[in-house]
């Protein structure tokens, strides 16, 4: 009897082991992801966060930053996503299109607007509404963007009563960071995202709009309605609000939402 039970054993050990080598084997196989996000502060934050979960997870991330109604185009047309990283109006249009998965997206970031001068330049006061106001008067240029903070930044000059006064002095950036700009001596003060401005050499960030001006971005995360690797692509969403990816969140500008 006891050699029966012996060799009983020995079967079952064997057979456990095999289906617990078939699953680690599957659950190792690595995913490979595919998310298309916007540009922005984007790229320098997502740069920092991708490798981070490659290494934590196994996975692989392939991840391309383009404007919205570019990759709104190439869904339709087909092309593959499992993940999409847009701020949250422009998820919505998204949303709007069907190409995000049902449910709502996932809120995985918030970015600040901000304003900075060239490097070594004296730093104006933009504590309140009325020292900011001074400053952008007293400034001879003053550069922002048509993104996100751009659209914002424009409806704080209405509110502030700076339409006449700016027009003559704004200076519009495309194709490069509003911070190259200021650097370049382009524009003597420049406007956007805390998180775009902060990685750019050669200026200094003055700090946050004043809270009553301020704009708070909102960033978010959604599987992709035709994701191959859906789960994959959850788990990158839920990285980014670890202690890990909160940390970096922070040293890049933004802040967990």
């Amino acid at each position: 009897m006891s050699n029966w039970l012996g060799k009983w054993s020995k079967l079952a050990a064997s057979a456990a082991a095999v289906c617990l080598s078939a699953w680690v084997g599957s659950a190792a196989q690595a995913a490979e992801i595919s998310v298309i996000a916007t540009a922005g502060p984007m790229p320098e934050l997502m740069g920092a966060l991708v490798p981070m979960f490659e290494r934590a997870s196994g996975n692989k991330v392939t991840i391309k930053f383009q404007a919205v109604p570019q990759t709104l185009s190439q869904l339709k047309e087909g092309a593959a996503a499992d993940l999409l990283i847009a701020d949250a109006e422009q998820m919505e249009n998204f949303a709007k299109a069907g190409v995000v998965a049902q449910g709502a997206p996932t809120k995985i970031m918030l970015s600040r607007v901000g304003l900075a001068v060239k490097q070594g330049a004296p730093k104006p006061d933009i504590s309140s509404p009325d020292a900011l106001k001074a400053a952008l008067a007293a400034a001879k240029t003053v550069g922002y963007s048509q993104g996100a903070s751009g659209q914002h930044f424009a409806t704080v000059i209405q509110r502030l009563g700076l339409t006449d006064t700016l027009k003559p002095k704004s200076v519009i950036v495309q194709g490069k960071p509003v911070g190259a700009a200021v650097a370049a001596g382009e524009a003597e003060i420049g406007i956007q995202q805390v998180a775009e401005l902060m990685p750019v050499p050669g200026i200094d960030l003055v700090g946050p709009l004043p809270p009553d001006l301020q704009k708070i971005i909102v960033y978010e995360a959604a599987p992709a309605a035709k994701a191959k690797e859906a789960d994959a692509a959850a788990a990158l969403i839920k990285f980014i609000s670890t202690d890990a990816g909160v940390a970096v969140l922070k040293q890049k500008g933004m802040s967990p939402p």
